[in-house]
């Protein structure tokens, strides 16, 4: 526990035998539980696991599945339905079973899912865990060792001690970054940084890539976890769910971990195109939820104008572009409807995303 709040880590594992008995034994001491999220690996995970679980001897304190009191209170049925709908949410994640003998009082709680779901699942999986035990503060760590457990603390304090909602690590702002980060995962990591500022609303973070994060219990409770994505975007579709939700946000420095035996599943050039399609996914759905429905701002109406001049402007750029082509005039008049449109929509799109700045300036802390 810190500052007596409960504290867990995810530990999303795909064949990690070679790392996650590593992995488990660094994580500090505050940490109340631990849960494992095996995705169907077909090496030795689970058994490494399970032999952690038995070195682990330690009487912990008991931590059951929250269960409200059921007050029988028209004033009552709105948080009535919210946790009868927890219970039937288990049909949208994917199937898992919990392989623990006793985990109300083991620290490690070994969670495995009958089908491969993908990283995002598996940390869904795990926040799922966590919810229903009310657990204050859950962080991430990556079954590979890449996340130094030194700098946990660092990540968690925002959350139990000042009301943080997320914080996320940043290692592009460590002065090791472009010395040790990969290259090729430096200008990918860039190019999703700059397209999920976009698509997200928080405009300040820099390291969307980094799965090294916290979140508060608040903030699990505001946004529906079986529909996070389940695989590598999962990252940059959560912190567009959570600006939807109005959840605050912090980047913490922490250190590029490479080199430590780690075997990295992901393929920047297959990632980033898929990634890039569902960001711009997002950026609509969040741009019509939360300036919309939720609260109907002047941000959406510049941005619907910005949208719409673009798609008149694209036949003039067309039209121009194969006129040029072919060293013919281009006439005033097409010419005129072209600068007028590419102005509009570029003024439209310039206000839209500088009151989306602003807007979302109350969102750090």
């Amino acid at each position: 526990m810190l500052n007596n709040k409960k504290i867990a880590v995810v530990v999303p594992a795909f064949n990690e035998e070679k790392q996650i008995g590593f992995v488990l034994n660094t994580i500090p001491s505050f940490v109340d539980r631990i849960i494992v999220v095996d995705d169907c690996s077909t090496d030795n995970t689970i058994s490494v696991v399970k032999n952690c679980i038995k070195e682990d001897t330690n009487a912990r304190q008991e931590i059951k599945a929250f269960s409200p009191p059921i007050i029988n209170s028209p004033y009552n049925r709105a948080n009535t339905l919210v946790y009868e709908h927890r219970e039937k949410e288990f049909a949208y994640f994917v199937p898992f079973e919990i392989l623990n003998q006793d985990p109300d009082h083991e620290k490690i709680i070994l969670v495995r899912h009958k089908k491969n779901g993908g990283v995002g699942a598996s940390i869904a999986c795990g926040y799922k865990w966590c919810l229903d035990h009310a657990i204050d503060c859950v962080a991430v760590m990556a079954g590979d060792g890449q996340m130094d457990p030194s700098e946990l603390e660092s990540l968690v304090r925002p959350v139990v001690d000042e009301g943080v909602d997320y914080v996320k690590g940043n290692r592009l702002i460590h002065r090791s970054a472009w010395l040790l980060i990969p290259k090729i995962r430096f200008l990918g990591n860039a190019i999703l940084s700059i397209l999920t500022k976009i698509a997200s609303g928080y405009w300040r973070v820099s390291d969307t890539q980094c799965g090294y994060t916290a979140i508060s219990l608040k903030a699990l409770q505001a946004i529906r976890l079986y529909r996070i994505y389940r695989r590598f975007g999962m990252p940059n579709d959560l912190l567009v769910k959570l600006n939807i939700a109005y959840c605050t946000i912090r980047e913490v420095e922490v250190k590029p971990v490479y080199g430590i035996g780690e075997n990295s599943k992901m393929r920047i050039f297959k990632v980033i195109p898929s990634i890039s399609w569902l960001l711009c996914i997002c950026f609509i759905k969040r741009v019509w939820g939360k300036y919309f429905f939720r609260d109907f701002h002047p941000i959406f109406l510049f941005y619907q104008f910005a949208f719409i001049m673009g798609i008149f402007l694209c036949p003039y750029t067309l039209k121009i572009a194969g006129l040029v082509l072919k060293n013919q005039n281009v006439s005033f008049e097409t010419l005129m409807a072209f600068i007028f449109l590419a102005i509009s929509s570029f003024q439209a799109l310039f206000f839209a995303m500088w009151m989306d700045i602003q807007d979302n300036e109350r969102l750090y802390k």
